[in-house]
């Protein structure tokens, strides 16, 4: 508590004669007492005529409007924010302030020294601004309904104000196009003005004298009334709630704030045409896209988020399982705010090898931990994805809790947020291989690599392995094809033209990377803040997404898919390696090149379409989007070596790419447990890194996953058929309507 919280009873006590320079405008009225009628109609003339009294001062009507927008407040708060801030102001606001206490428009709350207004006062405030506007409305004078929820008499004054303050315009230039706004405005003989069509005015006047830039300072950033009205009607969109609604709109105004004013006109003109795609924009300038974090550091030390999030837990250092998992999932929840792709978890087989004594009770935990966290932040159609990394060759007991806890996670998650990384590299695949398939057959997210990647196959870059957490920046793709229709079929053009369009696109993460630090030192991503030292070179790698290599090469620059193809096409990544190497020594940053999944890979290719048309080079596509990374199909991997050419371009494709590649096994849908349990083994002995893929149907009504038995109750009709195990009744095929009661008893020919 403050010394001025701490003395403004004494204040407020103030002796009535005290002198206090009040201004002319702030005296009130002297009531005296009525001495005729009724005493309780004389009492309450008076009450209201001493309440109009206080409403005759704007300062007191000031006072009710932050305490009515940001209120409760501190008494030291309150004076601060209602502009009386040197000491010799102190008498006069406490004046004020008695005023409103006596007359029950303030209340105190002496528990907590906060100050709230009163239903009453609520009441007051809307009657004064009523009658503010009535009476500029009746006077016939143009009013402005502000943005700040009031309405005021036209003043060309503020316009002035406004392009000097906010749009940097020199002062008479300033005066020049308010000038010219204000005759336009009495030219409407209008009465009615808002805040948004005086911008938009001044706007237009600046855009007629050629004056863009200052435009661009005073643009207002918006949506249309159509587009909101659009988002609100069609909800069958929205998967999450009014807060979806509400992020959407703000995603968009963000978005198109980092292409107006933030990002390089040049970089921005390049997003908009396809030559290169930005993913996430709305977040692209305040969160990165990947964290890799040790999770184990961040638990033993405890978490201090800065006096950010005061309504969550504060996450001590944590011994007992309990304290754990719990810490776990809140950890999970608030990394999952400062990321907009993935969250990689390491550490947590160390983490439970010291602090575990009872396997079954550590599934359990980890089970509920999971199912709680797996409600991550959503910055895009998809949530934050977080993954557990797990090093075999450690724990091996660990290893097979936590890889159970999974599988039970996923059994009741129709669509699990949280997936596996399987780091093979000092360990057995054959010895979690068989549990993987079954989770896999479940709908789960399992990822099989070597070292520290992404379950999109994008490397973590990290120079310095001392912090808990390493940053990747990858939300910048290269439209390969389109360089590729500009260049004329001369490969060295097309990587003239690559090189040159990547030195742009890296300034450009440079900047991002600039401005994230910047919002997390000051605060917007507490646990960021915490432990990379505001995101210095160490700790964050830039990476740039090269999309449709193959649809180059082969398709439109013309080459065949030969040897001597396959050489040009190494040499397409060598170039932007070698320039992404040189670039990164000139920004002081570790620059990698990737190849994986991204958004504007179908977005690259319809622009193509749609300016080049639907020629040879695009009708040969097997797909409606450009390649992103290498796809092996399992029905086939039994047959492969590591000389068939899928593999050894593969693993040649991913020592060139040193941000990573997106190998993907394509799992047949009608594959068991068994024959994919072999696909996977024998992928794991060909390439180093690959993702498992498997399509799943999932309920629509009840969320419930397919299984291989019949397609509908014999009951009630309900879609899929559940296989589901009892302690009662064991094995089971179930109805998952809740209110049907079929089921029968689990037969292996099921």
């Amino acid at each position: 508590m403050g010394k001025q919280d701490a003395d403004f009873e004494e204040e407020l006590e103030m002796d009535a004669d005290v002198d206090v320079d009040v201004d002319d405008n702030d005296l009130d009225l002297e009531l005296g007492d009525d001495t005729q009628g009724d005493g309780r109609l004389q009492s309450t003339s008076k009450r209201v005529r001493m309440i109009f009294s206080v409403m005759a001062s704007p300062n007191r009507i000031d006072i009710l409007r932050i305490l009515n927008s940001k209120g409760p407040l501190t008494y030291s708060e309150l004076k601060s924010l209602a502009g009386f801030k040197s000491k010799k102001e102190s008498g006069k606001f406490a004046y004020h302030l008695r005023k409103l206490l006596r007359q029950s428009l303030v209340a105190l709350n002496k528990s907590e020294r906060r100050y709230t207004i009163t239903n009453l006062g609520k009441l007051v405030l809307s009657l004064a601004r009523q009658i503010e506007e009535r009476s500029i409305i009746e006077s016939g004078k143009m009013y402005v309904r502000t943005s700040h929820d009031s309405i005021e008499e036209f003043n060309s004054d503020k316009i002035i104000q406004s392009l000097v303050r906010e749009g940097s315009l020199p002062l008479e230039l300033s005066q020049k196009i308010t000038e010219e706004v204000e005759n336009r405005i009495y030219k409407f003989q209008t009465t009615y003005l808002t805040g948004s069509l005086i911008r938009e005015m001044v706007n237009n006047v600046l855009l007629e004298h050629g004056h863009e830039e200052y435009r661009n300072k005073l643009a207002r950033l918006g949506m249309p009334v159509y587009d909101v009205q659009d988002m609100v009607s069609n909800l069958d969109d929205v998967d999450n709630g009014a807060e979806g609604i509400l992020f959407n709109a703000g995603q968009r105004i963000f978005a198109e704030h980092l292409l107006t004013n933030i990002l390089p006109k040049d970089v921005a003109d390049s997003h908009l045409s396809g030559d290169l795609h930005i993913s996430n924009p709305g977040v692209w300038s305040m969160i990165p896209d990947t964290i890799f974090v040790n999770v184990k550091e961040l638990l033993d030390d405890g978490l201090d988020l800065g006096g950010k999030y005061l309504d969550v837990s504060r996450i001590n250092s944590s011994k007992q399982l309990d304290e754990i998992t719990s810490s776990l999932s809140v950890i999970i929840s608030l990394l999952s705010k400062e990321a907009s792709q993935e969250i990689v978890l390491d550490g947590l087989t160390t983490l439970f090898t010291k602090h575990s004594k009872s396997l079954p009770e550590l599934e359990e935990k980890l089970t509920n931990a999971f199912a709680t966290a797996s409600t991550t932040s959503k910055y895009n159609k998809t949530s934050t994805n977080i993954s557990i990394r797990l090093q075999l060759g450690t724990d091996t007991k660990i290893i097979n809790s936590i890889i159970n806890a999974y599988k039970n996670y996923v059994a009741i998650t129709p669509i699990p947020k949280i997936g596996l990384i399987i780091d093979n590299e000092k360990g057995k695949i054959t010895d979690v291989s068989q549990s993987i398939s079954e989770i896999l057959l479940l709908g789960g997210k399992i990822m099989i690599a070597k070292g520290q990647i992404s379950s999109n196959g994008v490397t973590s870059g990290s120079t310095k392995s001392t912090t808990p957490l390493a940053i990747t920046l990858q939300s910048v793709s290269i439209n390969l094809p389109r360089l590729a229709f500009e260049s004329n079929k001369d490969e060295t053009y097309f990587r003239a033209r690559l090189a040159l369009l990547m030195k742009p696109a890296l300034d450009s993460m440079a900047l991002r990377k600039k401005e994230i630090s910047d919002l997390t030192r000051r605060g917007l991503n507490p646990i960021l803040a915490k432990n990379t030292q505001y995101m210095q070179r160490s700790s964050v790698s830039l990476v740039v997404n090269l999309v449709g290599l193959k649809e180059s090469v082969f398709n439109i620059l013309g080459f065949k898919d030969n040897k001597d193809g396959r050489a040009i096409l190494h040499k397409v990544i060598q170039t932007a390696v070698d320039v992404g190497a040189k670039k990164g020594k000139e920004l002081g940053d570790n620059v990698t090149i990737c190849m994986t999944d991204t958004e504007g890979s179908p977005r690259f290719a319809t622009l193509d379409g749609e300016k080049y048309g639907k020629n040879s080079s695009l009708n040969s596509m097997e797909s409606d989007f450009y390649s992103q990374g290498t796809v092996i199909n399992s029905s086939e991997i039994h047959d492969y070596t590591n000389k068939t050419e899928v593999i050894s371009e593969s693993n040649k494709l991913s020592k060139l790419l040193n941000g990573g590649l997106l190998i993907t096994l394509d799992i047949d849908k009608d594959l068991k447990v068994d024959e994919i349990k072999k696909s996977i083994e024998k992928t794991t002995e060909l390439v180093p890194s690959f993702k498992l893929v498997r399509q799943t149907s999932i309920c629509g009504e009840c969320g419930f996953k397919d299984q291989p038995f019949e397609d509908k109750c014999p009951k009630c009709k309900s879609p899929i058929l559940l296989h589901k195990t009892t302690k009662k009744d064991g094995e089971q095929k179930a109805c998952p309507n809740p209110e049907c009661d079929y089921a029968v008893p689990w037969e292996e020919n099921n």
